[in-house]
């Protein structure tokens, strides 16, 4: 059983010894010219007037979650449309199924509107 896991081992003791060495070659060949303008912080073609480890405020990242979150559910919509036509003709257990789920997405969005994750100070 193990013969047929030779090819993989061999690739896999192939792939690890390629990436090695040539990265210890380029250590051991690669010029070492170091300069000051090489050196220096360079961001878009303007040189930078504060740090760069600036404190972003919470609430940036908790209303780029709660986009996120909002945008993956209604992608979760797009199956249901497809197939609703066809599934509205044997019963309107789909028609109830959405509104439920719309229903808790329209409740967690009120909840963290009441919760102030949209007020910027």
């Amino acid at each position: 059983m193990l013969t047929h896991y030779l090819p993989l081992l061999i690739l896999f003791i192939f792939v690890v010894g390629f990436a090695l060495t040539t990265l210890l070659l380029t250590h051991l060949i690669g010029p070492r010219r170091p300069d000051p303008v090489k050196n220096a912080v360079y961001e878009s073609g303007i040189q930078p007037k504060t740090d760069a480890r600036l404190r972003f405020s919470i609430k940036y990242f908790l209303v780029a979650l709660i986009f996120l979150l909002f945008d993956i559910e209604v992608v979760f919509m797009y199956p249901w449309a497809v197939v609703f036509k066809d599934m509205l003709a044997s019963g309107s257990f789909i028609l109830i199924e959405m509104l439920v789920f719309l229903g808790i997405l329209v409740f967690g969005l009120i909840y963290i509107w009441k919760k102030g994750a949209f007020v910027w100070e």
